[in-house]
């Protein structure tokens, strides 16, 4: 390797930066960073330095470079556009053996600055040598994602306990094994969760029960199906599971997301098919924790709306399993929105209401007239097999048969598909589409054709012959 790669503790250390302008400026942001006692050698600072300088935050030593100045400092950085003065400072510099970084000139550099990931006290560092930056901080935002904004507080936590904990576990094998349960467990999801107090509670328990086994569920909503849509808290999750129960509605692309050693067990439901009992779902799912796994319950769209989610907390509550719950996109909002149909709009729909096609026999009725009520949204999951039945309620209780309405099938995918007719269309329109799909009932349906950016629209006349295309 051409770099050998270093951490220097430079807190309170002199550094000396050549230059005043925006590149010395984001040089001595980072150096300030890690506590250095900054002194900057410029003609002219920029107004940020300037109110450093005032604030006595930095030190504007000299307009001019004299190389005598390097004699005190730890590292030196030049950051001027003056290649002379980068060769003088570069020769000084590597005379009295000081590290020194000439800005976007490898060869006149004895240390770079690599791309970091901040956790601290965790610091992920990548470096390309200088020869491709780009990719280096292309790296950086992946690390980034993958990595909970709350790991250092982690560290900082658990660090405490390590002298402690040599007292009660006496070998390094031991010690170590409780950490990577520690770190793949309650502790670090309560951590990542920002709640500190119950993590530290977590964090004794396992102290008191190093032996403790068992696991955690976590309720993660994948979105509508994009996989760019996931939360960065589900695709953290995801990839640390044991084992994750997914759904039907969960798309191949972020099914690809999963840690590739992961469990992956299907428990998802179709209409017409066969489907594993919610109650099976459940007992599945506590028996996986009760083994001591990292399990992750991952289904379509959002978990508490229309996904039974809350049921299947219930189950984990009752017991005593741990548990979080991650939201998601859910379809309405993502389908409608990749569609170019906004769910409310002050000129057409002042309300939206979630509404779901399949409910229990023995629940209450719809409040029809409410639902019929005009200038609101109406987004129906799994309603396309009633769609004839929720036309015919609709305009019987006053809706207007001319309403817009649209059909998104597989929304937010890269097959998705939009269908727009008339209410009174709305049986013909959902009869042949591509499931999943998504009903949307009004007027903000008629801006899909001035708004979408993602699929056009079908030719409805292309369905049926008595179809209207609105366009």
């Amino acid at each position: 390797m051409d770099y050998l790669p270093l951490f220097a503790a430079i807190k309170d250390r002199p550094v000396l930066v050549i230059g005043g302008g925006d590149v010395a400026t984001r040089k001595i942001s980072l150096l300030r960073r890690a506590g250095a006692q900054v002194r900057v050698v410029a003609n002219t600072l920029t107004a940020e330095l300037t109110t450093l300088c005032e604030q006595r935050e930095i030190v504007w030593l000299a307009q001019a470079f004299d190389e005598t100045q390097i004699d005190p400092v730890f590292l030196v950085v030049a950051a001027t556009d003056d290649i002379a003065l980068n060769q003088r400072v570069f020769a000084a510099a590597d005379a009295r053996q000081r590290l020194v970084n000439v800005v976007d000139n490898t060869a006149l550099c004895t240390f770079t600055f690599p791309a970091i990931v901040d956790r601290s006290p965790l610091l992920v560092a990548i470096s390309s040598g200088s020869s491709a930056p780009v990719l280096a901080r292309i790296l950086r935002e992946k690390i980034e994602a993958l990595l909970p904004t709350n790991l250092g507080r982690m560290a900082s936590a658990s660090s405490y306990w390590r002298n402690h904990l040599k007292t009660r576990l006496k070998s390094v094998a031991e010690r170590r094994r409780f950490w990577e349960r520690v770190f793949n467990g309650r502790f670090a999801s309560l951590m990542i969760a920002g709640n500190d107090a119950a993590a530290q509670r977590a964090l004794e328990e396992e102290i008191d029960r190093p032996e403790r086994t068992i696991g955690e569920i976590a309720l993660v909503g994948a979105g509508p199906g994009d996989a760019g849509l996931l939360t960065l808290r589900g695709l953290q999750l995801i990839q640390q599971a044991d084992v994750v129960f997914y759904d039907h509605l969960v798309s191949e692309a972020v099914r690809e997301l999963v840690r590739r050693d992961a469990e992956t067990i299907c428990v998802g439901k179709r209409a017409g098919s066969h489907s594993v009992p919610q109650h099976e779902t459940n007992r599945l799912l506590v028996d996986a924790a009760l083994q001591g796994k990292s399990v992750v319950r991952l289904k379509g769209g959002d978990p508490f709306i229309f996904g039974r989610g809350g049921e299947e907390l219930q189950a984990a509550a009752e017991a005593g399993i741990p548990f979080q719950v991650v939201p998601g996109v859910t379809a309405a909002a993502g389908a409608t929105a990749y569609a170019g149909i906004p769910l409310t709009h002050r000129d057409f729909a002042q309300s939206v209401t979630f509404v779901t096609g399949h409910y229990k026999p023995d629940s209450a009725p719809f409040d029809w007239a409410h639902l019929a009520q005009s200038r609101q949204t109406l987004a129906i999951y799994m309603g396309t097999m009633k769609a004839a039945e929720i036309s015919q309620q609709l305009i019987q209780h006053g809706r207007d048969s001319a309403t817009p309405v649209a059909v998104i099938s597989r929304g937010t995918c890269a097959d998705q598909q939009v269908i727009t007719g008339t209410l009174q269309q709305l049986e013909t329109l959902a009869k042949d589409a591509p499931m999943p799909a998504l009903l949307v009932i009004g007027e903000v349906v008629q801006l899909h054709h001035q708004l979408a950016w993602f699929q056009h629209t079908l030719d409805t006349g292309s369905f049926a012959s008595s179809v209207v295309n609105l366009a």
